[in-house]
């Protein structure tokens, strides 16, 4: 296994035309059909980066920004942004292209956690990663500062040590009807 790669090295794209069995009753491109090309995306990248099998250990919000129609082309975009011991996170970029008109829309962004698995199916070590410009050292000191942010939110909030006192004045000007027994 390499020690380190590059960012460009298991840089992932794919292009897929909208079929109206993609379509949601609102007659726009279904969501969780985005989010199944998104999976396998970051899969495919994760996977091409640390050359095992990778599962999905968590996803950042998913953010609709426009919708997709059908007979639109989707391109999805993934590459390495952080890498820890065993994990990587794949930044997955989604836009849409109107095939007569030309016209683009950003979709959506995403982050997706990504474990390596050995054949035990145990953690195994992923290579780190060479950042050569300062979109790559953004882009792994946020994904360094967002994990750090979600263990903390996920510590504070935790049902053996939480004190709902604490946050009731908080919640006071909520659509919240608060009747303690």
């Amino acid at each position: 296994m390499e020690k380190f790669k590059s960012v460009r090295e298991s840089r992932v794209s794919i292009t897929e035309l909208m079929l109206p069995s993609h379509s949601n009753f609102g007659g726009k491109v279904h969501g969780g059909y985005i989010l199944n090309l998104m999976d396998q995306i970051a899969f495919a990248c994760a996977s091409k980066h640390s050359q095992q099998y990778c599962v999905t250990a968590s996803v950042n919000r998913v953010n609709f920004l426009n919708p997709i129609e059908v007979g639109e082309l989707v391109t999805l975009k993934a590459s390495i942004n952080y890498t820890g011991r065993t994990s990587m996170v794949v930044g997955v970029r989604v836009e849409s292209e109107n095939i007569t008109s030309g016209t683009k829309k950003h979709c959506n962004s995403s982050y997706f956690t990504m474990v390596a698995k050995g054949t035990d199916g145990k953690n195994v070590p992923v290579p780190g990663l060479i950042i050569s410009d300062d979109q790559g050292i953004r882009r792994f000191a946020r994904s360094k500062y967002r994990k750090l942010e979600a263990q903390e939110r996920d510590t504070k909030f935790e049902s053996k040590t939480f004190n709902s006192e604490e946050y009731i004045k908080e919640l006071e000007s909520e659509n919240i009807k608060i009747e303690m027994k």
